[in-house]
């Protein structure tokens, strides 16, 4: 990874760990928050991956307005630290993806390194 890369990957870290924290208080279930990345095609390679603690509270959050609220949040906080993403709303909405520890449980017995390179 370049330097400008690991600066880069730095301040995506830090506005989303105050999108998690906020998360944290205004959306049950949801436990944490990832990024995936690869920078030799960034910011097209950039995924958002957010993590609810089962599926039941992960379909309640997707059928009410958290859904929107949570994505809104992570595309204005990731504005902030200027990376250029599509205007597109359909190439937004795939910046984030959703998942749960019950799944990662089930189907990678808890491995979310495995579980993550399949998203």
């Amino acid at each position: 990874m370049r330097k400008t890369d690991k600066k880069m990957d730095n301040s995506i870290r830090l506005v989303l760990t105050e999108v998690c924290e906020r998360a944290l208080q205004e959306h049950k279930g949801f436990l944490w928050l990832t990024h995936l990345v690869n920078y030799n095609q960034f910011p097209n390679s950039l995924k958002i991956v957010c993590i609810f603690d089962t599926d039941d509270h992960l379909q309640a959050f997707l059928s009410s307005s958290g859904k929107a609220s949570l994505h809104q949040d992570i595309i204005r906080s990731l504005k902030l630290i200027n990376i250029p993403l599509n205007s597109s709303p359909k190439l937004q909405e795939q910046l984030v993806c959703y998942d749960t520890e019950e799944k990662c449980l089930n189907q990678h017995n808890g491995n979310w390194a495995l579980r993550l390179e399949t998203h």
